[in-house]
């Protein structure tokens, strides 16, 4: 069910562009100019995982920051996200792996901030309903290992 833009108005707008596809760049007209190409060459740029990794720690983080100020505990947060890409039936896929660590908070209580995080993250509210994306509490980040490109 769509939410009531009039009861809740944006509060920021922004508009992200790319016009010219893949193996361009992507922008936001007065700021963010990057180099995009394909995550399967070898050619310099970023690509739409690493946006999207980019999007959800960037804004998972920034939830538990908030949530950390407000019980009075220092920030010390960190969000990783893995994204691979895989093929499918019709496509492509990804799945999205966000790990959280909270050193010096109990098990209990970063439990809590972690689910309490995922359901106020507007991206994770944005990416939640996927079976492909899982956001997890760890105590030791998972080391990655690049995929060999072809």
């Amino acid at each position: 069910m769509p939410i009531d833009r009039e009861k809740f108005p944006p509060l920021y707008r922004t508009v992200a562009n790319n016009d010219d596809g893949l193996e361009s760049r992507s922008y936001v007209p007065g700021g963010l100019d990057v180099k995009t190409s394909t995550p399967l060459s070898a050619a310099p740029g970023a690509n739409p995982e690493q946006f999207v990794g980019l999007a959800l720690s960037t804004c998972l983080n920034a939830t538990l920051e908030a949530i950390e100020k407000r019980r009075d505990l220092p920030h010390t947060s960190q969000v990783h996200t893995i994204v691979e890409m895989a093929r499918d039936r019709r496509g492509f896929q990804f799945y999205v792996t966000a790990e959280i660590r909270l050193p010096g908070v109990d098990r209990q209580t970063a439990e809590a901030m972690v689910t309490l995080a995922e359901s106020r993250c507007p991206v994770a509210k944005l990416l939640g309903g996927s079976e492909n994306v899982v956001v997890k509490l760890v105590d030791d980040f998972t080391p990655v290992e690049p995929v060999a490109k072809a």
